[in-house]
């Protein structure tokens, strides 16, 4: 794979990486589970902690498919940018991070609110106007709890 790759394999390792990170993501979970076992049997305490307290299957399946179809939307998308296997598997790990950013972009926003406001006018999504591109802040930051990987 010396060039671009094509929409499938771009779609297809771009899945990939999203599967590695929520695999990364239910790993972090498990060692959680094990040192609250490790620590319940320390204190000697009768009941451990059940593996269903850190899982939530039905929640984690539909987290991991949705970061899956995010990693492959990602690989389509950027599938003439990417010239490699593990470029593409690296831009489908960060799938959810890439498009949260593209969305922050001036002419993305123009393009999905239905035109270009300039700085100063009102956005008619809202009373407040239309700050200067470089003062559009960052996304917010979604905290993490211990253990996990960017879920």
């Amino acid at each position: 794979m010396g060039g671009h790759v094509d929409w499938f394999h771009g779609a297809a390792y771009g899945a990939v990486g999203g599967a590695l990170i929520e695999a990364l993501v239910f790993n972090g979970r498990v060692l959680a589970w094990q040192a609250a076992r490790r620590q319940a049997r320390e204190s000697r305490r009768r009941k451990l902690p059940p593996l269903r307290a850190y899982v939530d299957p039905p929640a984690d399946v539909a987290a991991a498919l949705s970061r899956v179809l995010l990693g492959a939307v990602v690989g389509w998308l950027l599938r003439s940018q990417i010239t490699g296997l593990y470029a593409a598997v690296a831009a489908g790990a960060s799938a959810p991070a890439l498009l949260r950013q593209l969305g922050s972009f001036r002419t993305v926003q123009e393009v999905v609110q239905g035109g270009a406001a300039s700085p100063g006018e009102r956005n008619p999504d809202t009373s407040e106007p239309v700050p200067p591109a470089a003062a559009h802040p960052q996304p917010p930051q979604t905290p993490e709890t211990p253990g996990e990987v960017g879920s």
